[in-house]
């Protein structure tokens, strides 16, 4: 008896057991059979009828890959909807993993006492093995989608909650600033900072959240001269980081269409990345060009040491730790670069970074749907 026929002539036999090992697992110890058994006989049925369908050996070398046969229907395959049930009954990524262990283990251990070997017994093992992986790799990749979706969730929730109490400490400092005596004031003046500091990361952290959560960032397109919205905010920079030289250059015409609230939130993040992490003393360029059908916006800064490629390309990942903090210490780029990043795709633009003669240098390219200055913008 081949495992196909197998799997379906005891069905109930692999169920009870895969049920009773379910019961093993704390989050499930109380649920009832039917959530215990879940989506396992349509996973065992879906093994069965990839056990029976004819395989090549690439089909067979593809699927170890991890490039399996696409799933039937809109609502995925079961083992998909297993993997996003077990996500929200609370179970931990080992214990769905286990699960297809003592299935696998139950399977084979229940064939083997009632089929005898024969020549073909070795490739339907493998046939078998290669089906319970497939099966996995779909829970798996289900599951830890469901796992983001609702950590994304809980920090939309977080940001949001914590912006009340930040919005009256800010506030409540602003009158304490207008009224309180002159000795006092410095150190209002560092909690209005702070709590603009903490207001920065709240934002760059729901930004996060809705470019995961949301499916990307919103931004709403109007004619702007580019080179005036970055002016703006570079005198901005200037007044918050006085002990930097932040030089600004302009060549050609930079008027398009764009958010400049999002293209300001950008410079303002590299600009600030440029200050943490470069050189003490030495001044940080930035550089804005308008050419045919793009602008080209470059930020750059003296480095200690160059940043090889790859370790370069990582700092617009979320939440990485590379580059040294002008401490000494290492610290975490936090979401800066990859707001940067998620502002420059959503304006269907390119960010890259370039680190050689102890240089770094980061390069936003945009096209400016605007090719000619219209009469809104007198040169």
């Amino acid at each position: 008896m081949q495992i196909a026929e197998f799997l379906e002539a005891a069905s109930e036999a692999i169920l009870d057991e895969s049920v009773a090992y379910a019961r093993t697992i704390h989050p499930l110890k109380d649920q009832e059979d039917s959530v215990l058994r879940d989506h396992l006989p349509k996973i065992l049925t879906a093994i069965s009828a990839d056990l029976r369908r004819d395989q090549s050996r690439k089909e067979g070398i593809d699927k170890s890959h991890g490039k399996g046969f696409p799933s039937a229907g809109t609502d995925g395959s079961a083992a998909e909807s297993h993997g996003r049930k077990r996500a929200l009954s609370g179970l931990r990524i080992e214990h769905v993993v286990a699960e297809y262990r003592a299935l696998r283990s139950c399977v084979l251990r229940l064939w083997s006492d009632v089929a005898p070997a024969t020549p073909d017994s070795l490739r339907d093992v493998g046939r078998f093995n290669e089906a319970v992986d497939q099966a996995l790799a779909e829970s798996v990749r289900v599951y830890s989608m469901e796992v983001d979706r609702w950590q994304q969730i809980y920090l939309g929730v977080l940001g949001h909650d914590v912006r009340g109490p930040l919005n009256a400490i800010a506030l409540t400092a602003e009158i304490f600033a207008a009224r309180i005596s002159q000795d006092l004031q410095r150190p209002t003046a560092t909690l209005l900072r702070s709590t603009r500091r903490m207001t920065s990361l709240i934002d760059s952290l729901m930004e996060y959240n809705r470019a995961n959560l949301a499916g990307g960032m919103v931004i709403r397109r109007l004619p702007i001269d580019l080179a005036a919205a970055c002016h703006e905010e570079i005198e901005i920079q200037r007044a918050a980081l006085p002990d930097t030289a932040i030089v600004f250059e302009t060549l050609g015409g930079n008027h398009g269409e764009f958010d400049a609230s999002r293209i300001r939130e950008a410079v303002a993040n590299l600009i600030s990345n440029a200050v943490k992490y470069g050189v003490p003393g030495e001044p940080v360029t930035v550089r804005l060009a308008g050419e045919n059908k793009l602008v080209r916006l470059t930020v750059e800064n003296a480095s200690v040491n160059d940043i090889p490629a790859d370790e370069l390309e990582q700092l617009f990942d979320p939440l990485r730790s590379t580059l040294p903090h002008r401490s000494g210490k290492e610290r975490s780029l936090g979401l800066g670069l990859f707001v940067v990043r998620q502002i420059v795709k959503v304006h269907e633009g390119e960010v890259t970074g370039k680190s050689a003669g102890k240089r770094v240098t980061f390069t936003i390219t945009l096209p400016r749907f605007t090719v000619e200055p219209s009469p809104l913008f007198p040169s």
